[in-house]
């Protein structure tokens, strides 16, 4: 039966709304159906994997025995990837990283499988593994992105820059507040050094914003740069200026080229109360403000903060000198971040070769 010729004349009233739905549901199922199929293929490897650890465990098999399985293995199931020696290793690996099925079942199952061999590769102790795994599903990270916060070192940065938010916003705001701020900042993919001026960061920051909003964080959308603020006549401009979507509140994000100073604080407080009076919503939460300086004193910015009524931080920002010279060359070029934040995914093989 062959497919009618496609009418040129106009679609019916409706017919937009309903092919969208249509499309939805059919995008809906197809995710569906790979997330049943990733969660079958990682709990399948985890299961072979402990099959391996135990026949080594109690027979005292030697490592020859993985060579020979996966002969056997790609013999049975000529059709089928996934068999390879070294992919059997990271099996027996992962079954080893991770003892409790369960937690597969309930968790890892949801990362495909090259996301979960990264965690193996790249980090060393439970803990670590289950804090990345945990923020790669909340916020879908692809596998390169997963890399490059592994490598910038999230989890030790993510919540420790200095802040009164414990004293000044409510519960549970107060949690996630603080645990949307980090430090120090990594600016490293602007490709400047100590020696770059406030201005010529903030310039390339916004230049690179898909970028900076990676290093800031889930939730975090851009609104401006030198945001004019008409105060009694008299004009101000914020640096930089942003929306947290999860805080459902502004954020102001003011740039030192020094070290941090108390004083510092005044002219931010002062931005916070002109985007509360002038731009803040009904609806809106307090303005939230953050210093980013190249140093600080971590006592004197505690003191600092102190007696300010108003939700702020203070955290430091590191610029290309501060990487390791290994690490420059191991991270990704701006293109290809773009590229992963734009949805050109690579396929992951589910057989590292």
């Amino acid at each position: 039966m062959s497919d009618s010729p496609i009418s040129l004349t106009p679609p019916p009233a409706g017919y937009a709304d309903w092919l969208g739905d249509l499309k939805a549901q059919i995008h809906e199922a197809q995710q569906r159906a790979a997330q049943a199929i990733n969660l079958e293929l990682v709990v399948l490897y985890w299961k072979i994997g402990n099959a391996i650890l135990i026949q080594q465990g109690q027979q005292g098999w030697g490592a020859k025995v993985v060579d020979r399985l996966a002969h056997d293995l790609r013999a049975t199931f000529p059709d089928m990837h996934g068999f390879s020696v070294r992919n059997l290793k990271y099996m027996r690996a992962f079954a080893e990283a991770w003892p409790d099925v369960r937690f597969v079942q309930q968790l890892l199952h949801k990362l495909p499988w090259g996301h979960n061999l990264v965690l193996l590769d790249r980090l060393d102790t439970p803990e670590e593994r289950r804090w990345y795994a945990v923020k790669a599903i909340e916020h879908n990270w692809s596998r390169n992105v997963l890399n490059i916060q592994i490598e910038s070192r999230l989890q030790a940065r993510s919540g420790t820059a200095v802040t009164n938010f414990e004293a000044r916003l409510p519960k549970p705001q107060s949690d996630l507040a603080r645990e949307s701020l980090k430090d120090p900042y990594r600016f490293d993919f602007l490709g400047l050094t100590d020696e770059a001026q406030e201005r010529e960061i903030e310039m390339a920051l916004v230049k690179h914003v898909t970028e900076f909003l990676l290093e800031l964080g889930a939730g975090f959308a851009f609104v401006g740069r030198q945001v004019l603020l008409n105060v009694g006549g008299d004009e101000f401009f914020i640096d930089l200026l942003f929306y947290h979507l999860k805080l459902r509140c502004y954020v102001v994000i003011e740039l030192k080229g020094g070290k941090f100073k108390p004083e510092h604080l005044g002219q931010l407080g002062f931005y916070l109360t002109a985007v509360d009076r002038q731009v803040k919503g009904e609806h809106d939460n307090p303005t939230i403000g953050l210093l980013l300086c190249k140093t600080k004193n971590k006592i004197v910015a505690e003191y600092a903060l102190g007696d300010k009524t108003q939700p702020m931080g203070v955290a430091e920002y590191k610029l290309l000198e501060s990487l390791p010279a290994e690490l420059q060359t191991s991270l990704p070029s701006i293109e290809q971040i773009e590229r992963e934040l734009a949805g050109e995914v690579l396929p992951v093989e589910n057989d590292p070769e």
